[in-house]
Formats: C-alpha cells, sequence, structure tokens
C-alpha cells in the first residue's frame, strides 16, 4: 500500500473553535466541513449564501478538493450546495468557503460548528489538449441532453 497524500490544512485565525475536516467513519469518502459563521445565518428559501469553513488547505498539485453536499441536509432541509461540485484548485491558498442554497420551504438556520458540506478528494489527470481539424466518428455522434432514451 502506497502512502497517503499529505494535504496541509491552516486553522484560520478567529476560528480556533472550529471543527476541523474529518471523516464520519473509516471508510467515509468525503471530510465533512464546519461552518465558521460568526454568528446564525438564517437562509429563506430560495436564497443562498457563502459560508465560511475557517480553513484553508495546500496539496500537491495531482489533486483537487470537491465540495459536495451532505445528503442529510438535502434529504431533511432541501439544504444544498451550488456549483457541485465545487473544485478546490491545488494552487489556491484562500478560505474554503461553500456556497449553500435553501431549496427548502422553511428557513433554516446555520449554525457555528454546523456540518455543511463534504469535501473529497480526487486525483487529476495531467491530459493535453490537441487541436485537431476532425473528430473521429461514433455512433452516437453530436446526439446531446435526451438523445439516448425518452426518459
Amino acid at each position: 500500500m502506497s502512502s497517503p497524500d499529505v494535504v496541509q490544512l491552516l486553522r484560520l485565525p478567529g476560528c480556533e473553535d472550529v471543527q476541523l475536516p474529518q471523516r464520519m467513519s473509516e471508510q467515509a469518502s468525503g471530510y465533512d466541513l464546519y461552518a465558521a459563521v460568526a454568528e446564525p445565518l438564517v437562509l429563506q428559501p430560495g436564497e443562498r449564501a457563502l459560508v465560511p469553513t475557517g480553513i484553508a488547505i495546500a496539496m500537491p498539485g495531482h489533486l483537487e478538493a470537491q465540495i459536495r453536499p451532505r445528503s442529510g441536509l438535502a434529504f431533511k432541509h432541501g439544504i444544498t450546495c451550488l456549483n457541485t461540485p465545487g473544485t478546490i484548485d491545488a494552487d489556491y491558498r484562500g478560505e474554503i468557503k461553500v456556497l449553500l442554497i435553501n431549496l427548502g420551504h422553511h428557513p433554516f438556520t446555520i449554525e457555528r460548528n454546523e456540518r455543511i458540506a463534504q469535501m473529497v478528494f480526487q486525483q487529476v489527470p495531467a491530459v493535453r489538449l490537441e487541436p485537431v481539424l476532425q473528430l473521429e466518428e461514433t455512433q452516437r455522434g453530436a446526439g446531446g441532453f435526451g438523445h439516448t432514451g425518452t426518459k
């Protein structure tokens, strides 16, 4: 088994009490992220907000961090992430913030240290884009949305 990649984690000033990201089970793929709001934040139905986490990270160049919704918040309250998955690039050093939206029918209050999203690390393949004059033909061709079925 190879050794794991090291991702450096910086807790930002004023966020010493905010939980650091953690996996909630041994085989969980995501690390839960916690809200670092200064005071409770109420998201009205249809409203979105950029929620701070109080952390910044540095990771190897072959990784990205994806910010994804928590299924429990989505199912129980209609709270999810916009721009999902959000991408944190390896060269970004600012605070990780989560773009949440309330798709539910009731206001939802986000408290400090509440689990708001999860962060999943993924490999980024090295690719080389090659301009060409024509693409290889396939059976599907340019068929887009709904092309492979009626439902």
